[in-house]
């Protein structure tokens, strides 16, 4: 299975922004960002030529690498966002935002992405009952996410269930700590998605 392998933190530093990708380090002093605010490279210091090109463009790296999607499959949801009715760019986060990785990292089961992408791959969790590995499988309103009886006194989820009490998940979310499950509520909204992303000039990037 395809995914990313260049360093977090530089992904991070590149970006200019927390992308939370390591997990609660990200929350410390020795986040790559708070050490280091200037991009990775020999050239990260420099002075950098703006153009409306390269906004586009950073915000689209930035949105794939939160995401931790691959650029193929980055525009494929484009493709399948701007088919949908309503508007591009919202369809095109919720599309994310609904990705199984993302709403097990959502809920507290995982304190970062990539980790919510390992639990996910190695089969922790069931939806609507049934055992699934994949991490881009799309939920829907009324799906119910589990961790999976027989792996609920793993290390990961006795982390989580004691973290789980503090977690506060998105309003299109519930969570039971208790049984470490959880259910989508509704489609999220664009408000009920706090994100620190431009998704408009990703659209604009792809519809050149």
């Amino acid at each position: 299975m395809a995914r990313m392998i260049s360093p977090k933190c530089k992904q991070c530093r590149r970006e200019n922004m927390k992308l939370f990708l390591k997990g609660e380090r990200c929350l410390t002093e020795k986040c790559a960002i708070e050490r280091r605010a200037y991009p990775p490279g020999e050239h990260g210091r420099g002075r950098t030529k703006q153009s409306e090109y390269l906004l586009q463009l950073r915000e689209k790296q930035k949105m794939r690498r939160y995401y931790g999607v691959l650029e193929t499959q980055f525009r494929t949801y484009y493709d399948k966002a701007s088919r949908k009715a309503g508007i591009t760019g919202e369809n095109f986060l919720r599309m994310l935002e609904l990705r199984l990785d993302n709403v097990v990292y959502r809920m507290g089961f995982a304190s970062s992405r990539p980790q919510a992408r390992q639990l996910v791959t190695h089969g922790h969790f069931e939806v609507n009952g049934r055992a699934t590995n994949i991490p881009s499988y799309q939920l829907k309103p009324g799906d119910a996410i589990t961790v999976r009886a027989s792996r609920q006194s793993r290390d990961p989820f006795k982390t989580a269930k004691e973290t789980l009490r503090s977690h506060q998940a998105p309003e299109w979310l519930s969570v039971d700590a208790a049984k470490l499950a959880g259910t989508i509520g509704e489609q999220p909204r664009r408000d009920q998605m706090p994100l620190d992303l431009n998704e408009q000039l990703v659209v604009e990037y792809y519809s050149r």
